[in-house]
């Protein structure tokens, strides 16, 4: 099949890329390194272009705010202009990688702006389907990295399902080359603590940072960000313990 991933050099979209070519996809690269800002109204005659003759799409992209407005605005963007310009291409599927829980947590602008975004792939793209996916293997050590200050970071208090992203990676490929004809929500087979995880990843970093627990939007403390027992989800992969030990 041939599938343009956008948002190719992210964490998840350099994997996709990776996984989709070894299994023999043709794959267009969509990003600000490849000449594509999907923000701007510009890029559409040569986004149509780019996606001629695209089996799917894959919608990675990440916002780079986690304030509402911003987060929205992004989204809305991004998803508007790759929705106008499959439809001009003929595209005929379009996959949105998302955030399990976020109509859970209207408190956290990031989530609001994740809501915009599947609204906007549903107004505008084709064939959408939805990833909602928890927090990957790799959030605890982000939000070490994003948050210390001074040699302390501060870590939100709460719980959560980390899923491997070899994981996602691979279901998104599966959901775009046609083996699932509606939204799917995947999680990891853990719940855990993130400031738990947070402190365990500076353990073994050998990083000098302390680990302290901060504030968490309301609906994200009362567990917000955990899949809901009601709905239907897929369970993945590695536990966090299992990935850290293998992968690190």
């Amino acid at each position: 099949m041939r599938v343009a991933i956008a948002g190719s050099t992210g964490l998840i979209g350099t994997k996709l890329v990776e996984l989709a070519r070894s299994d023999g996809h043709d794959v267009v690269e969509v990003s600000r390194s490849s000449g594509f800002d999907l923000t701007d109204e510009a890029v559409l005659p040569r986004l149509a272009e780019a996606l001629a003759d695209m089996d799917a799409v894959v919608d990675v992209t990440q916002g780079a705010s986690f304030e509402e407005d911003e987060a929205v605005s992004f989204f809305r963007s991004v998803a508007g202009h790759l929705g106008q310009a499959a439809h001009e291409a003929g595209v005929r599927r379009t996959v949105v990688l998302s955030i399990v829980g976020i109509e859970e947590c209207p408190d956290y602008g990031y989530y609001v702006g994740k809501v915009a975004q599947e609204k906007a792939h549903r107004e505008n793209s084709p064939g959408v389907l939805v990833l909602r996916a928890t927090q990957f293997h790799e959030f605890p050590g982000q939000m070490v990295e994003w948050f210390t200050t001074d040699g302390v970071a501060v870590v939100m208090d709460v719980e959560f399902q980390p899923v491997d992203s070899a994981e996602v990676v691979r279901l998104l490929l599966e959901m775009a080359t046609g083996s699932f004809d509606g939204d799917v929500q995947l999680a990891g087979p853990r719940t855990e603590s993130l400031v738990g995880l947070a402190r365990e990843h500076v353990a073994a970093k050998g990083l000098d940072a302390a680990v302290k627990p901060g504030e968490a939007p309301a609906s994200m403390a009362e567990g917000g960000m955990l899949p809901r027992q009601e709905d239907a989800v897929i369970v993945r992969g590695r536990s966090w313990h299992e990935w850290m030990d293998q992968e690190n």
